[in-house]
C-alpha cells in the first residue's frame, strides 16, 4: 500500500487517486510536448474545425443584440383627426405615456410635421404651391423594450380605438422575418456544430488510435503485470483533455481575429445609417463554452477509441 512522504502512515484512496492523476495531468502534457510541431498543428485542425460553430454563435449573437435595440426602437405612429386641437393632441400624448408598457409618446403638430417633410423630401419648392397643409399631427409612441409580440399588438389595438386617432400604424412584419430568419440560421448553427463536432471526435480519436498502435507492445506488458483497463487507459483520455483544451484556445483567437476583421467595415456601415452599433467579441462565459465543449470532445474521441481498442488488446 502506498505511504506518504513521511512513511509512517498509509496514504487515504482519495490521496492516491489524486496523486493519480497529477502524475498522468503531467505525463500526458509532456508526452505532447516531445513532439510540439504535430500537438500543435492538430490544435491548430481542431482549433478550426470549433471555431466556425463558435464564430457563428457569437455573430448570432451580436445579431440578436442588434435586433432587441430595433425592436425597442419600433414605435406605433397614431394620425390625428383634423379636428384635433393642438392643445388635445399634447394632451393625448401625455395621457399616452402613462399607460403600462408605453416607454415614450411624442406629439407632432401639423406644422412640424410638414417642416421635417419638406427638410427630407427635399420638394420645399412644390410644397409651397399647396394652399393648406395636408399632412396631420401625430404621435408617436415607443413601446418598452420587455413587451412582447402580443403586448405591442395589444396595445395597438386599444391605440387605435382612442376617438381622437384616424388611423394607426405599427410596421413589425420586417422584426418577424429577422426573427424568423435568426431561428433558421440557430438551427443551422445547430447542425453546423454537430457535424463539427462529429469532426473533432474523429480526429482526435484517430490521433489516440495511432498512440495505441505505436504503444501496442508496452500495453501488452501492463496487462501482463496486472494493471487495469482504467489505469491504461487514463493517460489516453488525458491526451483527449489536452488536445481538446488547445483546440478551444485556438478557436478562440480565430474567433476574436474575425471579430476584429469586420469590426471596422461593420462600424462603417452602422455610421452610414447614423449608428453607433459595434460587434462584441466573445464574452467569459462565452470562452468558457468555447473551451468545455473542445475538452468534452477531445475527451469523448479519446475515450470513444481507447474502448473499442484497449479491450482488443491481450498479452500473448
Amino acid at each position: 500500500m502506498a505511504r506518504n512522504d513521511r512513511g509512517d502512515r498509509p496514504m487515504s484512496w482519495p490521496a492516491r487517486m489524486l496523486q493519480e492523476h497529477a502524475r498522468v495531468f503531467f505525463f500526458s502534457l509532456g508526452k505532447l510536448w516531445v513532439n510540439p510541431f504535430g500537438s500543435l498543428l492538430t490544435a491548430v485542425v481542431i482549433g478550426i474545425t470549433l471555431s466556425l460553430p463558435a464564430g457563428l454563435h457569437v455573430m448570432l449573437g451580436n445579431l440578436g443584440g442588434l435586433s432587441s435595440s430595433w425592436e425597442g426602437a419600433m414605435q406605433v405612429s397614431l394620425f390625428l383627426k383634423d379636428s384635433v386641437s393642438e392643445e388635445r393632441g399634447q394632451a393625448l400624448a401625455r395621457e399616452i405615456k402613462l399607460r403600462p408598457g408605453v416607454s415614450q409618446a411624442a406629439y407632432i403638430s401639423k406644422d412640424d410635421a410638414l417642416s421635417e417633410f419638406r427638410k427630407l423630401s427635399g420638394f420645399g419648392e412644390a410644397l409651397d404651391t399647396l394652399d393648406s397643409n395636408p399632412l396631420p399631427a401625430v404621435i408617436t409612441v415607443t413601446p418598452s423594450a420587455t413587451q412582447t409580440e402580443k403586448q405591442v399588438d395589444g396595445l395597438y389595438d386599444a391605440l387605435s380605438k382612442l376617438p381622437e386617432v384616424d388611423l394607426a400604424k405599427v410596421d413589425q412584419k420586417w422584426l418577424e422575418r429577422l426573427y424568423a430568419i435568426i431561428q433558421i440560421v440557430q438551427r443551422g448553427v445547430m447542425v453546423v456544430a454537430s457535424l463539427l463536432g462529429l469532426a473533432v471526435i474523429v480526429t482526435v480519436g484517430n490521433i489516440v488510435r495511432l498512440d495505441i498502435q505505436g504503444r501496442h507492445e508496452e500495453i501488452e506488458v501492463m496487462k501482463l503485470i496486472g494493471a487495469p483497463n482504467s489505469f491504461i487507459r487514463r493517460p489516453f483520455l488525458y491526451t483527449g483533455f489536452w488536445y481538446g483544451l488547445s483546440g478551444g484556445i485556438v478557436a478562440i483567437l480565430f474567433v476574436w481575429i474575425g471579430i476584429l476583421a469586420l469590426e471596422a467595415p461593420v462600424t462603417h456601415l452602422a455610421g452610414l445609417y447614423q449608428s453607433k452599433y459595434g460587434l462584441a467579441g466573445p464574452g467569459f462565459l462565452s470562452c468558457m463554452e468555447i473551451l468545455g465543449c473542445g475538452i468534452l470532445l477531445g475527451w469523448l474521441g479519446a475515450f470513444w477509441t481507447v474502448a473499442r481498442h484497449i479491450h482488443a488488446i491481450e498479452p500473448r
